[in-house]
């Protein structure tokens, strides 16, 4: 009988990043396919975040702060420092300063779920997949939900939301319309529908590369730390397996060292560009 292979590399990269689905898509847009292991990360991402800066809030003291309370007085300092810069608006901020706290925060622990080994939570779901009966080699987890493309998708269009609805709020629904069709060419009837063009245009611009922005570097990350474990996954007892597995410690620390960065960074530019939105709905044309 032929001896069991492990899978190849391609096959080893293609079942990482199969999503956890309650069933094949169908078509190529199926809105009734749901990605359930980015689904349960976020979620559960989103309320120890809010647990967390909970806890800062309610153990918040005048004197001298922890080191917790610190780090969360710089983070909270930092952004209203940024709000406060963006939003003019002192009762918009109330909100809208918060909410860039909690999409900072939300979106770096995401992030940051790439910094654990490629093959920890797939490999323990993967034994409790067996456990359960089922086939193991079957069993997909991608633990990063930014990641997933429906997700900072999803991010990007209830950041949109937030932003017409504050359209409305400070400009009211007449004003906004108004500006919809006389914004930025001018009043004059013909340029009407050019000016309602390039508004949609504007708004679909900036939620789509909202999203995909995030998205491309997670993703990219992610598909890089899969490359670095294939050469630590062809070690072996020769020159050049030595030589691999080497290469895949030493790739794989500074490429953890530099996703650091880009971690704390996308987190920055997506909290940035909603306060950028926000703001730029509290101005008139």
């Amino acid at each position: 009988m032929a001896a069991e292979h492990g899978p190849t590399a391609g096959e080893y990269i293609v079942h990482h990043l199969t999503f956890l689905q309650n069933h094949p898509p169908k078509n190529v847009v199926d809105f009734t396919v749901f990605n359930w292991d980015s689904l349960f990360w976020a979620i559960s991402l989103g309320v120890i975040v809010c647990l967390l800066l909970w806890k800062a809030a309610r153990k918040a003291t005048s004197g001298v702060p922890g080191r917790f309370q610190a780090a969360v007085e710089i983070l909270v300092e930092m952004v209203d420092s940024q709000a406060k810069g963006i939003v003019h608006n002192a009762t918009s901020r109330k909100f809208v300063a918060p909410l860039a706290l909690t999409v900072f925060v939300w979106i770096f622990v995401m992030n940051a779920m790439d910094l654990l080994p490629v093959d920890l939570i797939p490999e323990v779901w993967a034994r409790l997949y067996g456990a359960a009966g089922h086939d193991p080699h079957h069993a997909y987890m991608r633990v990063v939900p930014t990641a997933d493309l429906s997700v900072t998708m999803g991010l990007s269009l209830a950041v949109l939301l937030v932003c017409l609805y504050y359209n409305v709020k400070i400009k009211g629904l007449g004003g906004w319309i108004h500006e919809l069709f006389t914004a930025p060419f001018g009043s004059h009837p013909l340029l009407w529908p050019f000016n309602f063009l390039m508004q949609i245009i504007e708004f679909v611009a900036k939620t789509v590369s909202h999203g995909m922005r995030l998205f491309g570097n997670m993703y990219a990350g992610e598909l890089i730390f899969l490359l670095i474990a294939l050469m630590g996954g062809a070690w072996s007892l020769t020159a050049t397996g030595i030589g691999l597995a080497i290469g895949h410690i030493i790739a794989g620390s500074a490429w953890a060292i530099f996703h650091i960065l880009i971690i704390t960074l996308q987190a920055f530019v997506f909290m940035m560009l909603t306060l950028v939105y926000v703001g730029q709905a509290h101005d008139a044309h």
